[in-house]
């Protein structure tokens, strides 16, 4: 039989469009899905909640991803500190905790690593960082918790103002968080020089400074101190003090200061470098859901909550209509080294 070139180089032709159409594929074209980033198995961040607190949002997040948390719990000062001592081999991906003033701080120095969370987008812009550098995940209102036995036992009125802590009674009666370690110290400060100006509240705490007993490293410390009969007065967060009520401190009682008071914005963010980036987008993707802010109210935490969609715990409903200043992040933040060294200077003097 006669070869026939001609018909045989059409049929491959005809072959190579075919498999042209069916590696195209044909008129649903078919894109090659590129791989998924591989999330890490574990994951270490720096929590600014109480011990407890922190061991369950740990083990909550472990069973829900699989992911396994090695935290250690600092107040918000020390993980400021700690985090610029490993800036060049940092040592933890995600800071969980602690008011949004050190965030702040940590952003300005160049510590922190931007991630818009796609479930940021229900949290109200005055509650995050418009770039996406931290996210807000609960309020807590800054009060006094009181040992009422104290009060009792001396016949004596608990202070309704800022300007009852300096009264003789309480002279030796007061504790709080050292604004250089405990960010709820430096929110103490802050907020009264945004109240008052900064003159004025720099000699209201070198005055308050003769009344105070201790400052303590943690900002929770105080309402402990309270509860045990330490000190009559604990300057620290509202929601310390109901825990310390549920725990069975019948003793223990709150006010709060009448001409306003500030609170802090617990924040989140992913540390500049982290050693585990996936797993720390992750966390932050699942703290800010409602399911995750909610589990504190099960576990002795009661702070007002962020996602506009979680339930805030009952047991700090009575203080929703609280009067509060308008305490600007943003400038407490940007202010914060400076204000440290004045406050330093006051209390010194």
């Amino acid at each position: 039989m006669k070869f026939n070139w001609k018909k045989s180089v059409a049929a491959l032709m005809v072959a190579a469009l075919s498999l042209g159409l069916v590696g195209c594929g044909g008129g649903g074209e078919k894109k090659e899905k590129a791989a998924e980033p591989k999330v890490e198995k574990e994951i270490t961040m720096y929590m600014g909640v109480v011990e407890q607190a922190a061991k369950v949002i740990a083990q909550e997040f472990e069973k829900d991803t699989g992911i396994k948390v090695k935290f250690v719990r600092m107040s918000g000062g020390e993980t400021l500190s700690r985090i610029r001592a490993e800036k060049n081999n940092p040592q933890a991906s995600v800071w969980y905790g602690g008011s949004a003033d050190s965030f702040i701080m940590a952003q300005k120095e160049g510590l922190l690593e931007a991630y818009k969370s796609p479930n940021a987008e229900k949290i109200p812009d005055n509650f995050k960082d418009k770039d996406g550098f931290w996210t807000g995940i609960y309020q807590g209102y800054l009060g006094f918790i009181l040992d009422g036995r104290y009060f009792k036992e001396h016949n004596l009125q608990p202070p309704k103002s800022w300007d009852d802590l300096l009264k003789p009674e309480f002279k030796g009666q007061i504790v709080m968080g050292n604004p250089g370690s405990a960010s709820t110290g430096y929110v103490v400060v802050s907020a009264l020089v945004q109240s008052m100006g900064e003159e004025k509240a720099m000699d209201y705490l070198a005055k308050l400074n003769k009344q105070v007993k201790q400052y303590t490293k943690a900002g929770a410390a105080p309402a402990r101190s309270a509860a045990l009969g330490e000190c009559a007065i604990g300057i620290t967060y509202l929601h310390n003090g109901i825990r310390l009520m549920k725990e069975g401190n019948t003793n223990v009682q709150l006010s709060l200061p009448e001409e306003g008071t500030a609170y802090e914005l617990g924040a989140v963010a992913m540390i500049k470098g982290a050693p585990q980036k996936e797993a720390a987008k992750k966390f932050i993707d699942w703290c800010l859901t409602k399911k995750a802010q909610e589990i504190g109210q099960k576990n002795k935490s009661y702070q007002f909550l962020t996602n506009p969609e979680a339930n805030p715990p009952a047991e700090a409903m009575p203080f929703k209509n609280a009067k509060l200043i308008k305490y600007d992040f943003q400038w407490s933040g940007d202010n914060r080294a400076r204000l440290l060294e004045a406050w330093n200077k006051a209390v010194k003097q």
